[in-house]
């Protein structure tokens, strides 16, 4: 055994033997109160040479001792790696645990060892996929970039995967720079994906596009989801129907979703666009999807999700097209579906700016719902409260209230702030400065104070 192997053994016993000995504890006690079998105990505080212990039995002895998380984890490393021999089995879950106590120092010193040979990248692969599963994906995050920066080839499963992780984790926030940066990144890498794991990242791809207003980009992943989700679908219905043996894909959602999506997502780009007409014929694409034959009830539930959606969204095309007839049975719609009212909102009073037409009694109906849109904090939900509060400026400038103008202006801009939305962010900026002269002075100061946030 070498040196330094037993003098760190030593180290991390003699320890963990100091404490026993405070506490008045016989290995006996100690193994029952830390539910380590008296025998490994044994094998593992006075072994020649010691056993080898796991971070789950350190953990449980700290917390006997009454010590804090990570006790002790600088001295653990020589129980994962010795003379250049890496145990695989105690150093993932040693990395994990590390970063879940926050024991970077640890991490620091082990990760460059790993790095001396390019087989242990998937070690730190490995460590990022298991905090990502059990929901710890900002702790992920360092060991999907130590992936990143060292695996040679673009192509292997762990690169890829690492830059998809990487991009979902940065876009469940709502910074519109971070996500538009996201997307860029990972764009190059997104065909090279598994087939299950490709069309999760289509959606969100759209999804992001959407909520940053990135109307081509988002027409295009729709595009690409659209061929993927129909490739997928009748290659599965021909192996059904020639007797052969098949698991369907491994997805997050049913796949009646990203077919469904797909068209959803491409009308919604083209209604962004004004091609209103042309996203009707896409609308009818996921409004009734009860042919679809591999549904089961959670696919019959999403079905009929698209079928309401369609409803919603043929309501606004027509009056995004002038159509104020409908009006009536669009509101009556949104009151039966509440989770609709704020981008139905966003439809109606932008057709009222461009077409001319009065709706105050529809924010008197739902103002309750519009006092609530604040604690949308989601992307999509910031997105389209700052769109809503920028249509709702412009109604109201052209109805001469300006107060009330100017009070929706400001909302608006901090919440383009808040996202760096700097398109939006620049167009509030510039309706303030349009109506200036009936500013008062508290919202001259507002409007200061948000322009000149973080400025030194």
């Amino acid at each position: 055994m070498g040196g330094l192997q037993g003098t760190m053994h030593w180290s991390l016993r003699s320890e963990i033997e100091r404490h026993r000995r405070e506490c008045g504890y016989t290995l006996s006690k100690l193994g029952e109160l830390t539910g380590i079998n008296h025998g490994s105990l044994s094998e593992i505080l006075n072994g020649n040479p010691p056993r080898a212990m796991t971070i789950g039995q350190l953990d449980a002895l700290a917390a006997v001792f009454g010590r804090e998380p990570g006790w002790l984890y600088e001295l653990y490393t020589e129980e994962c790696i010795t003379e250049g021999r890496i145990s695989r089995p105690r150093l993932i879950p040693y990395l994990v645990r590390c970063a879940e106590v926050g024991r970077q120092d640890c991490i620091d010193e082990v990760v460059p060892k790993l790095l001396e040979n390019p087989k242990n990248i998937s070690t730190l692969f490995a460590v990022a996929e298991q905090l990502y599963e059990e929901g710890k994906q900002k702790q992920s995050v360092p060991f999907y970039e130590y992936v990143v920066e060292n695996e040679k080839d673009s192509y292997s499963n762990q690169f890829v995967m690492s830059q998809y992780r990487l991009f979902r984790v940065v876009v469940q926030g709502t910074n519109s720079e971070e996500n538009w940066k996201a997307v860029i990144r990972f764009d190059p890498y997104r065909r090279r994906l598994p087939e299950n794991n490709q069309l999760d990242a289509l959606l969100q791809l759209a999804n992001v596009c959407y909520t940053i207003h990135k109307w081509r980009e988002m027409d295009k992943y729709a595009d690409e989801l659209r061929e993927l989700a129909t490739i997928i679908y009748e290659d599965e219905l021909r192996r059904r129907r020639s007797n052969k043996a098949s698991e369907m894909l491994s997805t997050e959602r049913h796949l009646v979703v990203y077919y469904g999506q797909a068209f959803l997502i491409k009308s919604i780009a083209l209604e962004k666009q004004e091609l209103y007409e042309e996203a009707k014929r896409y609308v009818d694409g996921y409004a009734d999807l009860s042919w679809f034959e591999l549904l089961d009830e959670i696919g019959q539930i999403e079905v009929q999700k698209f079928r309401s959606w369609a409803t919603a969204n043929l309501y606004t095309l027509n009056i995004l097209m002038g159509n104020s007839d409908v009006i009536p049975d669009y509101i009556h719609f949104l009151s039966d579906h509440p989770k609709e009212v704020l981008s139905g909102l966003v439809t109606i009073v932008s057709a009222a700016n461009q077409y001319g037409f009065s709706i105050d009694s529809i924010f008197e109906q739902f103002a309750e719902h519009i006092d609530r849109f604040e604690d949308r904090q989601d992307a999509i939900g910031m997105s389209e409260h700052m769109q809503f509060r920028n249509e709702m400026a412009i109604y109201l400038f052209k109805r001469g209230k300006y107060a009330e103008g100017l009070n929706e202006t400001l909302r608006c801009l901090s919440l383009s702030d808040t996202m760096k939305d700097y398109d939006s962010f620049k167009k509030c900026t510039a309706l303030f400065w349009m109506h200036l002269q009936y500013a008062s002075d508290q919202q001259k100061g507002k409007y200061q104070t948000i322009l000149t946030k973080g400025a030194v």
